[in-house]
């Protein structure tokens, strides 16, 4: 008998990219002493695409991008956008906020591994001397927060195919349990989410610096107290370490335990037709069938929404990228580089021989489009190296949301601005911190019961972007710059409907620690 190659398996080795980087990932099923020097000297075995645990614990090496991490940073954390309704220009800052701390304390270094791995860059992420010297101790703890909390998010959704993580200070996946979920004396941990594809819950507590055995046995017990929680539901817990000291090498250690029983509820829930469910994979590969999909993207999405929507015209620009979401092949993670796809290369040259023989923009615009490219908005956010965007259809989509979430603001008298108290200065910053957070979990409360409405709402704006022209979805007199030209400096990446570029001049700088 002949035993064939599966057909997934690619028969070369992963594309590395000038921004490509190798993560030493540790799989375990329970937390234990640092391992020493291991992410070194093991034998690692090559990751073999996302959509799952692997079959058996142990050491892993994924070859990942800083287009991968930066999106993982500007999509997990706190959702603050019920404060930024009527200032979202702020959308900015918060952006900023989330990613300036992997550019200022982050490097990258060539390493040598005892035992190499086929197709692996040869080079991974470590603390700069900006860190190691001049880094007072309470900026290390922000920094720790922040790098945890993005590794993890990209270990659980890129590595892993988990769809969308939540803060689970809002109240966690059951309705009944809002209130245990929500109880200040319970210590659990920060995030949730749903894996369509193994049809579980996932408790996750994300953890980063120098990560030793207490640290995580304290990231344990609060995965205990949640997993008592969720209780009869089948549900995964998963502790993610980001571990880095100056020196060393960043590697991730993922402690999971796999818990059974009932199977998830639809979301928050509600009623569901088969048509609204969403499916296993990126939230993104499905909105075209999954109204619940949808509703979840553009959530994720706000952020840089209220960017996009807030910048002057004169940050606005449009990139063709090809309409045709299943030609943009992507061998793991959320993310197609785009500088090595070749359809996108060809279509944009097509459209910039059609700039030749068209002058008007709007005749430009039409005749890029019936080549099948898109036009996607995008801008720098000020104070980082990132360039964000999106489709006209799911910038259709935020706008929609945005206008019901404002409603909801406005006819609820716990979130009205007339109704809010002015912070008292004498409360101290757990008080406020408790008031703010009651804020935001009424909001998710009243957007979750509005969702049976919300569907068919974001469902006809979706379409209706798809034939918008941006000049009417920016409710602006000009279309926004049509850049044929591109830029060499940028090193592009998209998934189905969003956009993200990062300087190839600014990348965590080799040779990071001296």
């Amino acid at each position: 008998m002949i035993h064939m190659i599966p057909a997934h398996v690619p028969d070369e080795p992963p594309l590395t990219y000038a921004d490509s980087f190798d993560v030493p990932v540790l799989f375990r099923d329970r937390p234990v002493k640092k391992p020493r020097r291991q992410w070194r000297t093991a034998k690692h075995k090559p990751w073999a695409g996302s959509g799952g645990f692997p079959a058996t614990d142990g050491w892993y090496v994924s070859t990942t991008t800083w287009r991968e991490i930066i999106k993982a940073a500007i999509e997990v954390g706190r959702d603050v956008t019920p404060h930024l309704q009527n200032q979202p220009q702020y959308a900015h800052g918060e952006l900023v906020a989330r990613v300036s701390p992997l550019y200022a304390y982050l490097g990258m270094h060539p390493v040598k591994p005892q035992h190499p791995v086929r197709g692996t860059a040869g080079r991974r992420l470590t603390l700069n001397p900006v860190y190691a010297y001049s880094t007072e101790r309470s900026a290390k703890n922000a920094a720790a927060y922040r790098l945890g909390m993005t590794m993890t998010e990209w270990a659980c959704r890129s590595l892993l195919g988990l769809s969308q993580t939540e803060h689970l200070e809002l109240g966690g996946p059951i309705p009944a349990l809002l209130n245990t979920f929500k109880n200040p004396k319970n210590r659990l941990p920060d995030l949730w989410g749903q894996h369509q594809a193994e049809g579980l819950y996932w408790l996750i507590e994300a953890k980063g610096g120098d990560v030793g055995l207490s640290k995580l046995r304290k990231g344990w017990e609060q995965l205990a107290a949640g997993s008592k929680i969720l209780g009869s539901y089948a549900h995964r817990t998963l502790l993610v370490g980001a571990s880095v000291r100056p020196g060393d090498d960043l590697f991730l250690t993922i402690d999971h335990d796999l818990h059974l029983g009932q199977p998830p509820l639809t979301p928050a829930g509600f009623g569901i037709d088969h048509e609204s469910a969403v499916r296993p994979g990126n939230l993104e590969d499905h909105l075209g069938d999954s109204d619940d999909a949808l509703i979840g993207a553009a959530r994720a999405q706000m952020l840089t929404y209220l960017a996009l929507r807030s910048a002057p015209a004169s940050q606005l620009r449009t990139v063709p990228i090809p309409a045709d979401r299943a030609s943009r092949h992507r061998r793991s993670g959320l993310t197609t580089p785009l500088e090595d796809d070749d359809l996108t290369r060809a279509m944009r040259a097509e459209a910039r021989r059609a700039a030749n023989y068209y002058t008007d923009r709007y005749t430009l615009r039409a005749r890029i489009r019936s080549m099948g490219l898109d036009d996607f908005l995008t801008c720098r956010i000020l104070g980082t190296e990132a360039h964000l965007g999106m489709s006209r259809r799911l910038f259709a989509a935020c706008e929609r949301l945005h206008e019901e979430d404002l409603a909801i603001a406005q006819r609820t008298p716990e979130l009205r601005a007339e109704d809010r108290l002015a912070d008292d200065p004498e409360l101290g910053d757990d008080a406020q911190e408790k008031q703010r957070l009651t804020q935001r979990r009424t909001f998710r409360e009243r957007q979750e019961e509005a969702r049976p409405r919300l569907r068919p709402l974001l469902r006809h704006a979706y379409a209706r972007g798809g034939t918008s022209d941006w000049s009417d979805l920016l409710r602006r007199p000009e279309e926004p710059e049509l850049d044929l030209a591109g830029d060499e400096g940028l090193l592009e990446a998209a998934t189905p409907e969003t956009y993200l570029a990062v300087s190839r001049y600014n990348l965590p700088p080799a040779g990071a620690y001296l």
